[in-house]
């Protein structure tokens, strides 16, 4: 393939890229404007008591640290089956590493 060619594919790679981007910064600010909205509509004051914890703070406040605590005990919990999908990954390429060498020494070269 051409130089050129390759130049090309990469660039469109780029720009597929920067859109990509630029959506998830537009999703991302119109969240983060409806979350403003939820706040100021439900400053309303509560209390939570957990234990012997006790916090008084906005409805909306203690909504969004609830659902930041319920995304981080979920995502700590996937962390062992990441570690465990990442190594079976690493050992399966040193496999097909290995198969490939042992191919290769088998065949002998063209001439």
């Amino acid at each position: 393939m051409p130089r050129s060619q390759e130049l090309d594919k990469m660039e469109q790679g780029h720009q597929k890229e920067d859109v990509s981007m630029q959506s998830f910064l537009i999703v991302a600010l119109g969240l983060a404007i409806l979350t403003v909205i939820f706040a100021l509509q439900n400053a309303i004051p509560v209390g939570v008591t957990f234990l012997v914890w006790k916090f008084e703070g906005s409805l909306a406040l203690v909504l969004m640290l609830t659902f930041a605590l319920g995304v981080l005990v979920s995502l700590l919990l996937s962390i062992p089956a990441i570690l465990k999908r990442r190594s079976a990954i690493s050992n399966q390429k040193k496999k097909i590493e290995e198969l490939a060498n042992r191919l290769r020494e088998s065949i002998p070269p063209s001439r």
